[in-house]
């Protein structure tokens, strides 16, 4: 490789941290080695001009080496001029194709090294990602980067601002009127009292100080010819504060079509705009509020980056004292209920109904019954000569067979390894379980509503609701109501029914009514004819209606059904579990299985149950029930 060259260096460095967590690891541009690459000054692209000459690249185990040679333009004697005095003693690349393993940079080709003014941090950085096509137009891509090197070149060292800040004891403040370009003294006349610029300058917080560095930026890039129109559009790039270490943003031409990924100030301001805010500056006490006081009528609202990443929360609020935005800086809401709680209805009820029917080892159920009610199961008197009849009466058998109740649900795993707060499985497994046991003792009172058609419905054969069930097992006692009869008038009605009902009743013991919320209501909302309360209690009302308790249901509202052309609406029903029989096999008790899908990376759960339930006393059941009519 020639070594003919105006002076050699360290284009980047293998194994040192970025900034940003990046690391370029060895060979990583290894495809770069023995390429000529253009030497540019700045990383500007955007004009022939500033191409000072051509960089031959050396890829070695320590990173990439440079031989660097300028040509003959005038910017290329004046750049040799400056390296060889030591007054630029930095190097910087640009690189695209960029391929990254975690933080680890594996692969990426250079396509120009720049001569940089100001030093950097020790270690290399990723500060913007653009790409250039051969139509000269810019798109950003994430495999695309400036990277820039702290590391000593033979006659320099590494990185790139934009627009440097001009050090303010060498320039002065510009006065009104002027285009930005030429800084004068504020000394002589408008001067501040006999300060000078540096002076002003120190007394400024280092807010005050960054929008300074915009201004005089913007005036520079405007001198230039930078930020016309007709330049095409250009790159991101970051500038480093070699004594404080701070980034500062500028707009960059290779940025046309997107908001700049390497971010920039969110307004653009003329000349005349900047020379008015700093003319204003003593008037409003500072230059902060000279700025904020020039806002709304320039309509700016505030000085805002754009964010790397989409995902980054950025403030929307501006207010010029304190914290900008303090609500970033209030402590995390904290959830008071983990697991989160189950809204849902009332399901006090269906423990009743669970616990308080009868169980057997084996899910098909036959009952048999011999009718003896008929007359001719009576005993007869014997006349002397006559002969005797043989009594005759009737057997009657119901066989109850079991169907499956089930319930499934299934998450992703890495949802479940993700929630830590609680035990998400233990959780979705309770709810289950607790949606289930409702289903069937719905099923057991009033059977679960869904058409018969629907896959999900629980047949009615297998799992006998007791509403339904036949005349033998359940009694129907129906009220009808008038059209303009009062809620007092249908409780007193209810109770009466209840009362009058129970001489057909054959249940065991003193059974209980399960009813709803608004009949329970009425009942003890009744009044005598002085407006005294006709029952104090639940326990009055039940002992009214001749059953051990009230029990209100939730799923009892509203519930029709059509009985002879005509629709009933059902009040409540008067039972003794313990007549009601489930039963289940072994093994066809309720079960919980867990399943792991591979292909899909989910957990699967399913709980059931295989069972039947039916009545197996006659006339162990009342249901009350209304048919509304027009008189």
């Amino acid at each position: 490789m020639s070594k003919q060259c105006d002076f050699t260096g360290w284009a980047t460095k293998n194994d040192i941290q970025c900034s940003d967590g990046r690391i370029i690891r060895q060979n990583a541009f290894k495809d770069s080695d023995g390429c000529t690459v253009p030497l540019v000054w700045m990383h500007q692209h955007s004009k022939p001009a500033n191409v000072l000459g051509h960089a031959l690249l050396e890829n070695r185990p320590e990173g990439v080496f440079a031989y660097c040679t300028f040509n003959d333009t005038e910017a290329g004697k004046n750049s040799k001029l400056l390296v060889q005095h030591g007054d630029i003693v930095s190097l910087s690349i640009y690189a695209n194709q960029l391929q990254q393993s975690g933080p680890n940079v594996m692969h990426g080709m250079i396509r120009e090294v720049s001569l940089v003014m100001a030093g950097a941090n020790p270690g290399a950085s990723i500060q913007s990602v653009t790409m250039a096509h051969s139509d000269g137009s810019i798109e950003e891509l994430e495999d695309q980067a400036i990277i820039y090197t702290g590391e000593n070149i033979e006659l320099a060292h590494g990185d790139i601002p934009t627009a440097a800040p001009v050090e303010p004891e060498k320039e002065s403040m510009p006065t009104e009127g002027s285009d930005g370009g030429e800084l004068m003294h504020a000394d002589g006349e408008g001067g501040d009292g006999g300060k000078t610029v540096k002076d002003v300058f120190d007394s400024f917080t280092e807010e005050q100080k960054q929008v300074v560095y915009f201004l005089i930026g913007q005036a520079v890039k405007q001198a230039q010819g930078e930020g016309s129109s007709d330049e095409g559009e250009g790159e991101s790039d970051m500038k480093h504060n070699e004594d404080e270490g701070e980034s500062d943003m500028k707009y960059n031409a290779f940025d046309g079509e997107s908001e700049g990924k390497g971010g920039y100030l969110a307004h653009s301001m003329t000349s005349d705009e900047q020379n008015l805010i700093i003319s204003d500056m003593k008037r409003f006490g500072s230059l902060k509020e000279s700025f904020l006081a020039h806002q709304e009528e320039m309509g700016i609202k505030g000085i805002n980056y754009i964010a790397h990443s989409t995902d980054i929360e950025r403030s929307e609020n501006v207010q010029n004292y304190g914290v900008n935005d303090p609500s970033f800086l209030f402590p995390e809401a904290r959830s008071l209920n983990n697991p989160p709680a189950f809204i849902s209805r009332r399901m006090d009820w269906v423990a009743g109904v669970m616990s308080g029917t009868s169980h057997t080892p084996f899910s098909r159920i036959k009952s048999v019954f011999a009718d003896i009610t008929e007359d001719e199961a009576r005993a007869k008197g014997y006349i002397k000569g006559k002969t005797k009849k043989e009594e005759v009466f009737s057997l009657l058998k119901r066989t109850t067979t079991p169907t499956t109740v089930y319930k499934k649900q299934k998450m992703d795993r890495d949802d479940i390894i993700d929630i830590t707060d609680f035990d998400i499985v233990a959780w979705l497994k309770g709810e289950m379980r607790i949606m289930l046991d409702e289903e069937i003792a719905r099923a057991v009172l009033i059977g679960d509503g869904r058409l018969v058609s629907d896959d999900d419905h629980i047949d009615e054969t297998n799992i006998r609701p007791i509403w339904k069930d036949d005349p033998l097992f359940t009694i129907n006692a129906t009220l009808k109501f008038a059209a303009n009869a009062t809620d007092d008038d249908k409780a007193k009605s209810i109770i009466k029914a209840a009362v009058k009902s129970r001489k057909e009743y054959r249940g065991s013991g003193t059974p209980t009514f399960f009813t709803t919320e608004d009949t329970l209501t009425d009942m003890l909302l009744l009044e005598d004819g002085i407006g005294h309360r006709l029952y104090k209690s639940e326990t009055e009302v039940a002992q009214a209606m001749r059953v051990s308790k009230i029990v209100t249901v939730p799923v009892f509202e509203n519930q029709t059904r059509a009985v002879d052309g005509k629709t009933r609406t059902l009040i409540g029903l008067i039972v003794n579990l313990r007549d009601y029989t489930i039963g289940a096999d072994k093994g066809g008790s309720v079960n919980m299985f867990d399943d792991f899908d591979i292909d899909v990376n989910q957990q699967k759960y399913l709980i059931e149950t295989r069972c039947s339930g039916a009545l197996t006393v006659p006339y162990s059941a009342i249901a009350l029930e209304s048919e509304s009519t027009t008189t």
